[in-house]
């Protein structure tokens, strides 16, 4: 199991801008579509005040939402700046 998860959608086009920014850092991370597992959504909502915002990110256990895409906040989150 990675200890990085991302919740998206299929349709995110942020979620689609943090997965090229992760495969160029050449991190690995388990993808959970929010629509398509069960539970998933709530993960979210609960994470993010009430709101369903994607990409929200589980690193380590600390959630952080990307959304609307900031290649600098990302880079925060999971230690890279």
């Amino acid at each position: 199991m990675t200890a990085i998860k991302m919740y998206t959608t299929s349709w995110c086009p942020d979620c689609r801008m943090a997965k090229m920014f992760l495969a160029e850092k050449g991190i690995a991370y388990e993808e959970i579509d929010i629509e398509e597992t069960p539970g998933a959504a709530d993960i979210v909502i609960q994470a993010n005040s009430g709101k369903r915002k994607v990409p929200t990110f589980d690193i380590h256990g600390r959630f952080t939402a990307v959304s609307p895409f900031n290649r600098r906040q990302l880079e925060e989150a999971l230690g890279l700046s």
